[in-house]
């Protein structure tokens, strides 16, 4: 529904990573002007390697016809089978039970996605600015200024926070709000082309390593995708991971895994240089994610998850989906603002809460000690078998959600 007259809402999104770029089509559907700042150049990769890209994000793409150019990148996963050091079989588990949608998971790099995204939105028009550092806002009776640090501003009615776990949106919104929890296991991985592991095709082993998780995958094209989380029980400073050299991280993973049974000692050799990790981080709950009618949270400004849940982008593309319904629907243009964002926050806060729990325990699983290591390998083949057998239904709260863009949100 396109707005006109005084009813004319102009939204300014700082963040475009994932959730930005969706979020300004979605509000080019329903008739909303929006602009994208981020403050990296536009050829700048993301952070991170390759992510879980869940069936509901690509479910929240195609809500809005944007899934086309990422319905075939990267690779179907199918399966997450786990093993423990030793090599023995913890269980096996479908990604989730079959949507009638047909979609499923599909492991990619996080730039591929992300570039995808930005790209598609630049194709339809959506304007995008790069090289933009978000430094703070003004409030006044006319709306919100955004201010940049080359000095620069941008006028809107609504300021969007997709600016991820460090957010400077939410800073603003609450001085006092909850600063990032660190998860104590490290993040690294990537792809290695030309490497074959021995798993069936779709599949991805997991294995809860004697000192390591670890992780790999095979790709039709004769390559694997893996992951590794080294386990790191105090947060490092800043800069110290930074600092870290390519031979360093080698050896560090080749000797957490030590004795372990499987392929992680030829991945570590063969993986393309040059092998980073970095820190994880959640947010367990942010008590505000809107100021009451002119600045909102959107994806992990207002709830990071740990990467085990594998949620973090398709969280933020339900978001994007959800926030552009009830800015369309909700009467009054401008002046229905604070009533649109507490129906945002509404509709999406308890399963977002839920997933960072659900993503919490997970990643505290992989940083078991010497004797949680034995607790946690009795227990997995017991919950493992348990989930299997009403195949993948227990898993749909996760990847079976479904948002209706064309549905009307109801005030």
């Amino acid at each position: 529904m396109a707005r006109s007259g005084s009813d004319t809402v102009k939204v300014i999104i700082i963040g475009g990573g994932v959730g930005g770029p969706i979020l300004a089509l979605a509000l080019q559907r329903a008739g909303i002007e929006s602009e994208v700042f981020e403050a990296r150049e536009a050829e700048a990769e993301e952070r991170g390697s390759w992510l879980n890209f869940q069936a509901n994000g690509m479910d929240a793409l195609r809500s809005i016809d944007a899934a086309g150019p990422l319905e075939d990148a990267g690779y179907e996963v199918d399966t997450m089978s786990f093993v423990n050091g030793k090599g023995r079989s913890l269980g096996q588990l479908p990604m989730a039970a079959r949507r009638p949608d047909g979609l499923t998971s599909r492991m990619l790099s996080r730039d591929a996605l992300a570039r995808g995204l930005r790209t598609l939105a630049e194709e339809r028009g959506v304007t995008m600015h790069y090289g933009r550092k978000f430094e703070t806002a003004r409030l006044d009776p006319a709306g919100v200024c955004a201010v940049f640090d080359d000095g620069s501003e941008a006028r809107g009615d609504l300021l969007v926070g997709a600016d991820g776990v460090w957010s400077k949106v939410r800073t603003l919104i609450d001085p006092h709000a909850a600063i990032p929890r660190y998860v104590p296991v490290l993040n690294t991985g990537g792809f290695i082309p030309g490497l074959t592991v021995d798993v069936p095709e779709k599949e991805f082993r997991m294995q809860f390593g004697t000192r390591c998780f670890f992780a790999w995958m095979p790709t039709p094209d004769g390559g694997t995708v893996w992951f590794a989380n080294p386990p790191r029980r105090h947060e490092p400073e800043r800069g110290a991971l930074e600092a870290i050299d390519d031979a360093s991280w080698r050896a560090l993973l080749h000797e957490l895994i030590g004795q372990d049974h499987g392929p992680a000692h030829e991945i570590i050799d063969a993986a393309p240089g040059p092998v980073e990790a970095w820190a994880t981080y959640d947010l367990p709950t942010v008590a505000h994610w809107h100021d009451g009618g002119r600045m909102v949270l959107l994806g992990d400004a207002a709830h990071a998850v740990a990467p085990s849940a594998g949620q973090g982008a398709s969280m933020a593309l339900e978001d994007a989906v959800t926030l552009a319904r009830c800015l369309r629907d909700v009467p009054g243009g401008v002046s229905g603002l604070p009533v649109a964002l507490a129906r945002y926050e509404e509709l999406r806060r308890g399963r977002t809460e839920k997933i960072v729990a659900h993503g919490h325990r997970s990643a505290n699983d992989k940083a078991a000690g010497p004797v949680g290591r034995v607790i946690r390998d009795a227990m997995l083949p017991v919950i493992f078998r348990r989930a299997s057998r009403d195949g993948g239904a227990s898993m749909m709260w996760l990847q079976g959600s479904h948002v209706e863009f064309e549905e009307r949100v109801a005030f």
